[in-house]
Order: structure tokens, then sequence, then C-alpha cells
């Protein structure tokens, strides 16, 4: 059954499957981010000088690291526009500062404490010139534009740096035929991976991308005829690939997607992946920006942007936990929305948390018996193959207690 896309706040709260802990959000045209607790309730949030360019995370010392967006910037027009990254604490006051009218899209805060960025440079005419795909005559100002990824420091010292156009190959990563050329490659996420080399996807070619550090070279790319105009390219724990493939434009299918996919990179097997299967693929799409988040529950939490809508499933693809964001905001093209960019999730035990009295740490969300409970009763469904019938009465009863010790709790 279709559902309607009118709910706003918790639709779902299955908190004897889901990760528990607090989920990081942001809004996009609003000034505000925001950490919710599993019930929904605003446990805290922070008033940030800027609109966002993209997202914010939690930082295991717990600051605050947000890309904002300048009005002014130079390329402010261009999707994903930044121009600055700060680092706030918990009360909101600015302990770090990173700023470049070039910066777009988000960041990635790498082991070793230096930053991630994606910044846009000019792609010589010569190279742009030889560029495959894209609508005729589409460059902004007569100029293409590329990808630029540098490691800073805490002063801003650049330490490591590559650029898009030396290295991608001007016929095969042509650029995506329904898009403009005002871009070559497109860049919307950069992570660090487990070897220290760097992960790229390529929204307007439709490519994920490993470069090596050492040398610079692209080692591994994958995507075209594969995936579409897809966002948020990341390692998870079992060194396998989680990316969200928008699906905008995708290759022989009757109407447009969305979806998770897990493969090992190696092999380019795919290991695992969530679409709405149930409702014909209707109830998850979105045409831009989206996240995905591994957890360690081996659940996911997903973000749907265009529907302001953060949810969790499970392996088998069970909605668990489900969220539609009640702010609305005005931003550039976008309009009034409730788009959220990206969202994450903090367990109770993440260090970025244990100093806020204000969240209750002190009183657990879910009892490790309630987790091992849980999970044994629900492997024993699958193994009979029965995940999907109702639970019997004991199981019943045993959720209602955890429920009624949860909500006791405030949560």
């Amino acid at each position: 059954m279709i559902k309607e896309r009118v709910l706003e706040g918790i639709t779902v709260n299955k908190i004897w499957k889901a990760y528990n802990g607090f989920t990081l959000y942001t809004t996009l045209g609003s000034k505000k981010v925001k950490l919710i607790a599993m019930n929904g309730k605003i446990m805290h949030e922070w008033n940030l000088p800027y609109l966002p360019g993209l997202y914010a995370e939690l930082l295991p010392n717990e600051n605050l690291i947000y890309s904002g967006h300048l009005e002014d910037g130079s390329l402010a027009d261009f999707e994903g526009a930044g121009g600055i990254i700060i680092g706030v604490d918990w009360q909101g006051n600015k302990v770090w500062e990173h700023k470049d009218p070039y910066i777009h899209h988000g960041f990635h805060r790498m082991k070793n404490g230096n930053t991630l960025i994606m910044k846009w440079n000019k792609i010589p005419k010569e190279i742009s010139e030889k560029v495959k795909g894209g609508i005729p005559g589409s460059e902004k100002d007569d100029v293409m534009w590329g990808d630029i990824i540098q490691e800073i420091d805490k002063s801003g010292n650049i330490i490591w740096e590559w650029k898009s156009w030396k290295h991608l190959d001007a016929k095969k990563n042509s650029i995506w035929p329904t898009v403009e050329r005002d871009q070559w490659g497109g860049a919307n996420s950069v992570y660090e991976m487990q070897d220290g080399n760097i992960l790229i996807s390529f929204r307007r070619i439709c490519t994920i991308a490993i470069i090596n550090k050492k040398t610079g070279k692209i080692d591994w790319q994958w995507g075209l005829h594969e995936i579409s105009n897809q966002n948020c390219a990341i390692q998870i724990e079992n060194g396998n690939i989680l990316v969200l493939d928008n699906g905008f434009h995708g290759e022989g299918i009757h109407h447009p997607f969305s979806r998770i996919l897990e493969f090992d990179f190696n092999t380019k097997k795919m290991i695992w992946d969530y679409r709405d299967r149930d409702n014909d693929n209707i109830n998850f799409f979105s045409d831009f920006m989206s996240s995905c988040q591994r957890l360690p529950n081996g659940n996911t939490l997903i973000v749907e942007s265009s529907w302001g809508r953060i949810f969790e499933v499970t392996k088998s693809g069970e909605i668990v936990w489900e969220f539609v964001n009640p702010d609305y905001a005005k931003f550039q093209d976008y309009g009034t929305s409730n788009v959220v960019t990206r969202a994450f999730r903090y367990g109770v035990d993440y260090p970025g948390l244990k100093g806020n009295k204000e969240l209750g740490l002190g009183k657990m969300i879910q009892t490790e018996m309630d987790v091992i409970a849980n999970k044994k009763a629900q492997e024993e469904q699958e193994e009979q193959g029965e995940s999907r019938k109702t639970l019997g009465s004991k199981e019943k009863d045993e959720q209602a207690k955890v429920m009624s010790r949860l909500e006791n709790l405030g949560y």
C-alpha cells in the first residue's frame, strides 16, 4: 500500500529493533542544526551564523563541524555552493574556521585530525573542449569547472591536493547527457578509506572513484550505466562501499527510484541493497542530496532529502524508525521546503555526547539484555521463514514492557 506523504515527526519507532541514540540533522535553508531523541524530542540545537552549504557532523570531542553557505560567494548559485567550514563547541562558540569562496558541498574529518574538502577550479580551455556529454553550450560564462580535493590541517595549510581534470578521461568520463556543462565531475562527497586512499563520488559523470593518496592516480572507478546521479559514497566497517543511488534519469527503468547499494569494490559484487520493493519503488526517491549511514547494529540510516525524511531499515528492509522533518525553510532555487541535507545517528556511548548532562545519558535507552533478547527472537523468526508474521503474545508482552520502560525514561 502506497503511503501518503503528509505525516510529520516520528511515524515509526520500533525501538526494540532500532539502533538507539540521537539523530543529528540539518534543514536546507535553516541556520539551526538539531539533535533529536528516538521519540523526536529536540534534545539540543545549534544556531549558526550561516545557512548550510550542506550538513553538520558531531565530532568525538563534542564539537560540531559545519559546512556554511556564503550568499555572496563567487559561485553561490551553483548547487552545493559553500564557501566556509566552521567548528563550534556545544554552546555554539566558534572554535575553528576555514574560508574559501570555492568550497562546495561537504567535508570529511580524517583520522589524523585534518579535514578533506572539495573546491571548484577552472578547467583549462584546451581540456574542457575535449570533455564529452552534457547540454551543448551550457558552460557558465564559457567556463567549465572541475574539482580540487584538499587535505587541510587545523591552521588551514594545504597538506595534500588533487585536481580532477588532471586525472579524469575526457572521453570515458563524459558528462551525463541531461545536465549542464558548467561542471565536469561534480564531486559531492569525499571520504578517507581504511588504507588511507580517498573515495570520491562524482555525481555528473555517475562515477565513484578511489584516488591513490600517494600517486594521485585513479586506482579504481565504477558506476557508469550502473548508478545515476549518486550521493554519499562511504566505506563501512567491513570494508565494503555503501552509496545512495539517487536514480535520477536511471537507465532502463519506467519511473525513477532511489536505492542504497553495498558492494565489494574489489570484486564489484553487490552484497546488499535497499529500495521500496513493497510499493513498486514508489515511496523512496530523491533526485538530489540524500545520504546513508551503516549503524553499529547492522541497520542503515537513510535520508530521503526531497521529502525531509530520515528512516532506519534492517538488513531485511524493514523500516524500524522514521522521522519526517516538521521544519520548513526557504533556500535559493528549492523554495520553501523541509529538505533534510544529511543526518547522522550517534549511540549513547558516542564520546561526543558523553559530557552533556542535558541528554540524560545515565538513563540507558535500551539495555544490553533487551538487545540480545530481541535479536535472538528475530533470528529464530528468520530461520523459520516467519520474519514478516505478527509476533506472538509473549514477544508482544516483552516489547510492551520495553516500550513502557522507555516512555518512563522520557524516550
